[in-house]
């Protein structure tokens, strides 16, 4: 009887995902698939967010959720990502509540997938990245093909390329990064997913050297060179004191910004 009755149970909650993000664990209810759109969100730690939480950040939306370390649907609220200890404010809260609004009959599910510090080598297969002790390619594709079992992948959000910014790595960067974005097409049998590409932090106390400017040309030019990709500008985002990472009033701002070209770049193609 007993076995019964926790099989039921368990019946009962498969329309349902919980959160360990939270001190408390909330219950969500999924929408059908065609209405749930999934975005990934891959790139270094000015993706995964450095931002100081505020009150702000933490407040659930009902049609915007997360994709939780352990595998879980739960409300979407900062640090989304995990990667490291110092994850914040970052960009895909607020791109997430921007594009909610713009589509209300849609629930939206970011997958944050972002790996501090992780060169666009380690975005290879097999690639791994020793400060988070992590493969972050293999990890995103596994991951978002876990959460592609309940949603359609509607887009890609890219933050990356400060490690990349050195004699020997810039000059390669725009090829790595036009490979990077055909593989995650095929391996996630989305050929035409939207792929939105952010710029460096433009900090005055921190001048670009002429391998930054070469990331960034790989960036700015990804419009004209590849299908379906669009470049959002970072001009007069500051930085939280160590003229590497935004501030998080700079990150909501980068968020409304990435919202505004995946829609330009949607209802123009």
């Amino acid at each position: 009887m007993l076995h019964r009755r926790l099989a039921l149970a368990a019946l009962l909650l498969l329309p349902f995902a919980t959160s360990a993000h939270t001190e408390d664990a909330v219950a969500v209810k999924l929408p059908s698939r065609e209405n749930f759109h999934l975005f990934l969100l891959v790139g270094q730690s000015n993706m995964a967010g450095r931002g100081q939480v505020a009150d702000e950040d933490r407040q659930p939306h009902p049609r915007v959720l997360m994709f939780t370390k352990e595998g879980q649907w739960a409300p979407a609220i900062d640090p989304l990502h995990f990667d490291k200890p110092s994850a914040g404010v970052g960009i895909g809260r607020t791109f997430g509540i921007e594009i909610a609004a713009a589509n209300p009959g849609a629930t939206i599910g970011l997958i944050p997938c972002a790996a501090g510090g992780s060169p666009i080598s380690s975005w290879e297969p097999g690639g791994y990245h020793s400060q988070t002790k992590s493969h972050p390619y293999d990890e995103a594709i596994k991951r978002t093909k876990q959460a592609l079992e309940v949603g359609v992948l509607k887009g890609i959000l890219w933050h990356q390329g400060e490690s990349d910014s050195h004699a020997g790595t810039a000059e390669v960067y725009e090829q790595k990064l036009h490979a990077l974005i055909a593989r995650f097409r095929k391996e996630l049998n989305a050929s035409e997913v939207p792929f939105i590409a952010g710029q460096l932090g433009q900090f005055a106390e921190r001048p670009w050297n002429e391998a930054r400017k070469l990331v960034n040309a790989a960036h700015q030019s990804l419009p004209a060179k590849v299908a379906r990709t669009a470049f959002v500008s970072s001009e007069g985002l500051g930085h939280k004191g160590d003229e590497v990472h935004f501030n998080s009033a700079a990150y909501r701002e980068f968020g409304h910004r990435y919202a505004e070209a995946y829609q330009k770049l949607t209802q123009s193609q």
